[in-house]
């Protein structure tokens, strides 16, 4: 059974930073695209940042210049660097890893962007 467990949320004031991580097996890693989504209360669940195998990456606009998703094959851990946070970040983050018809998520971490 494919694990991802996620860790590093929690309450940071405007312009600071949080690093989240996401440790997975092997088999995820080895291949899988993996990515971060949140989903702030009352809003659809949104694609943050993705990499591939071979570490191509995507943003969303919003986040472009301060979050920054860094993919370790070797420990098999997907992190998400987020830097600036702003009030608007606040949202439940998710690590996800698909491939084909796998699509898998982890529990999921709260991030709190508030003063």
């Amino acid at each position: 059974q494919v694990q991802l467990v996620e860790s590093g949320g929690g309450l940071v004031q405007p312009g600071g930073s949080l690093r989240l991580s996401c440790a997975g097996s092997r088999t995820i890693f080895s291949g899988y695209f993996m990515g971060w989504y949140r989903q702030a209360p009352g809003k659809q669940r949104e694609l943050v940042a993705q990499t591939d195998s071979i570490g191509a990456t995507r943003y969303a606009d919003s986040v472009k210049g301060r979050f920054t998703i860094i993919r370790d094959n070797a420990k098999n851990t997907l992190f998400l660097q987020m830097n600036s946070l702003k009030p608007e970040d606040t949202a439940v983050y998710y690590c996800n890893a698909h491939l084909l018809n796998s699509n898998y998520w982890g529990q999921g971490t709260q991030v709190t962007v508030s003063s």
